[in-house]
């Protein structure tokens, strides 16, 4: 394979500003170049490859699933998505949810868009706004790029359209005021990662929950089964510690807990039925391989001692170059293995640059932030390395600018 420089790929659309490295393979945490160097990874294909690389039970699930069947369309059913559908619906905790399976995020969000500003629909023609925060990245296609709170990915596709008010990530206030009647969802990355791996106050992700809750005088005004359910639609809260769930407006302390159970799986279904068939169908998301794939990621993430989101090695993610205690790191943030390292100056592309010089694998999420997102299965040997390059380039980019 020749080892094309990111320049020289003139077949690719250069729409990523790609590193000078070409990759061919690798194994668990590791990285191979076309020269044979080994890199240390902790970037995991921004997030995707949790098990490390070319994991034999992920490769062997693969194999099997592609031996059997790969693609059949959504337009019939296959054993892996059903089966992964149900796990799901076990793992969260809702018996009686439905899964929509998409190829990336951004098409979920698409979905998700979709589902919410309907479901607004019901109650009035004009509840198909959304509130998303500054500094949130929700993907790249028409919908899911307006909700991304960055106007300079904006600028190019505009007009994109006016239905999405942004606010500050960190200013729970001013989310509260944004929401009104025409509100159908709030739009919330909890830890925003391109926006520099920043998680989002409790705070705010309160007063998005506050926000779609209707007025308790509006939710008494008719009682019994047949009374209203306005907009709770969809709050995206993404995240495991903190979700936020489809409550029934009304629901007061002295209801009996069944009560309350049963109200919010009506109020659950009657969500779901917003999505009809035929009105966002995609091709290729209902094949049985990456059905299969996710299955077995899933029991060999629990089996084969991956590590806790937010264990101990989580805060030595970045605070192993931390303690290192270069003039040019402020400090870190993040949450579990998910952490940036928080620079002094705007030199995180120069630190980035340097690191991969160095052997490592991270990269500048922002001007003052590099971001380390690392497979679940690195251990603490990977994470003295992991410091120890980081603080190599650290000292050179300090060096260079004369510092």
């Amino acid at each position: 394979m020749p080892p094309w420089p990111s320049g020289d790929a003139a077949a690719l659309l250069p729409v990523y500003r790609r590193r000078p490295v070409t990759f061919v393979r690798g194994k668990g945490t590791r990285l191979f170049d076309a020269e044979g160097r080994e890199y240390l990874d902790f970037l995991s294909g921004l997030s995707v490859t949790s098990l490390g690389h070319a994991h034999p039970a992920v490769a062997d699930a693969v194999a099997a699933q592609a031996r059997t069947l790969v693609h059949v369309s959504n337009l019939f059913v296959t054993e892996p998505q059903v089966i992964l559908a149900e796990r799901l619906a076990a793992t969260l905790g809702w018996p009686d949810g439905r899964a929509f399976f998409a190829n990336s995020g951004a098409e979920a969000n698409e979905a998700a868009i979709k589902l919410a500003r309907r479901h607004g629909r019901r109650q009035h023609a004009g509840k198909v706004k959304v509130v998303a925060l500054h500094g949130g990245f929700h993907g790249r296609l028409l919908g899911p790029l307006l909700l991304t709170g960055d106007p300079a990915k904006h600028a190019p596709f505009q007009p994109l359209g006016d239905w999405v008010t942004h606010v500050a990530y960190d200013d729970p206030q001013q989310l509260a005021a944004a929401v009104d009647r025409d509100t159908c969802a709030v739009w919330v990355e909890v830890v925003q990662g391109e926006g520099g791996v920043r998680p989002v106050p409790a705070a705010v992700l309160a007063a998005a929950r506050r926000g779609l809750r209707p007025p308790r005088r509006a939710a008494r005004r008719r009682r019994g089964p047949d009374r209203p359910r306005p907009a709770r639609a969809l709050v995206r809260l993404a995240g495991h510690r903190r979700r936020a769930r489809c409550r029934v407006p009304g629901q007061g302390p002295r209801q009996r807990a069944a009560d309350r159970r049963d109200r919010r799986a009506r109020c659950r279904r009657w969500r779901l039925r917003a999505g009809r068939p035929c009105e966002h169908v995609r091709r290729r998301a209902g094949g049985g391989g990456r059905r299969a794939r996710r299955r077995r990621h899933d029991r060999t993430r629990r089996s084969r001692g991956a590590r806790r989101r937010d264990g101990p090695a989580a805060g030595g993610t970045a605070g192993g170059a931390h303690r290192r205690s270069s003039p040019l790191v402020a400090g870190v943030r993040g949450r579990g293995l998910l952490q940036a390292l928080v620079l002094t100056a705007p030199v995180a592309g120069a630190v980035a640059a340097a690191a991969l010089d160095a052997g490592l694998v991270v990269n500048d999420v922002a001007p003052d932030a590099v971001r380390l997102a690392p497979a679940l299965l690195i251990d603490d040997a990977d994470l003295d390395e992991m410091a120890a390059l980081l603080a190599r380039a650290l000292t050179e980019v300090r060096s260079l600018d004369g510092g």
